[in-house]
């Protein structure tokens, strides 16, 4: 025996009010879920929220998905800056390394997050764009080895 359930998506703040003024009015969680087209779990996610900040809490939420996954700190911004300005022979491994050697040899910065540093800062020379191979023209015809 299988069991179906409803996928119910995000919610909206006109449905949250509506789950909690028709709880309020009914008392009944699951008759107030089922008007307001939300599973039950949104409502006990939910009720926490309403308890402490009432109608206001259920506007918005805040996201749990991450900001800034990939930003490094600020100071070892600059330092990758400044150490490629006090030497621009060195590449992004020899930049990754000195940090490392200034921190107990613990990693402080990837090569490649130095060189996107250095990138964004206009301090990496960028390759130049490779040249197409010049196509024979249209009307050329094909050339036919014939096997030895």
């Amino acid at each position: 025996m299988t069991t179906n359930r409803t996928y119910f998506g995000s919610t909206t703040a006109q449905q949250r009010r509506l789950l909690f003024e028709t709880w309020e009015q009914i008392g009944n969680v699951t008759e107030a879920c089922r008007v307001a087209r939300v599973g039950r779990r949104t409502f006990y996610y939910w009720k926490p929220r309403f308890d402490a900040h009432g109608y206001a809490g259920l506007v918005s939420f805040a996201s749990s998905a991450p900001k800034h996954p990939h930003r490094v700190a600020s100071t070892i911004h600059d330092q990758v800056i400044a150490l490629r300005q006090a030497n621009p022979t060195w590449g992004k491994r020899r930049i990754a390394q000195e940090l490392a050697k200034a921190h107990q040899w613990q990693e402080v910065v990837s090569p490649n997050t130095v060189k996107r540093i250095l990138i964004d800062a206009f301090l990496w020379p960028l390759a130049p764009l490779a040249k197409k191979r010049a196509s024979l023209p249209a009307s050329a015809p094909p050339t036919y080895r014939p096997k030895p």
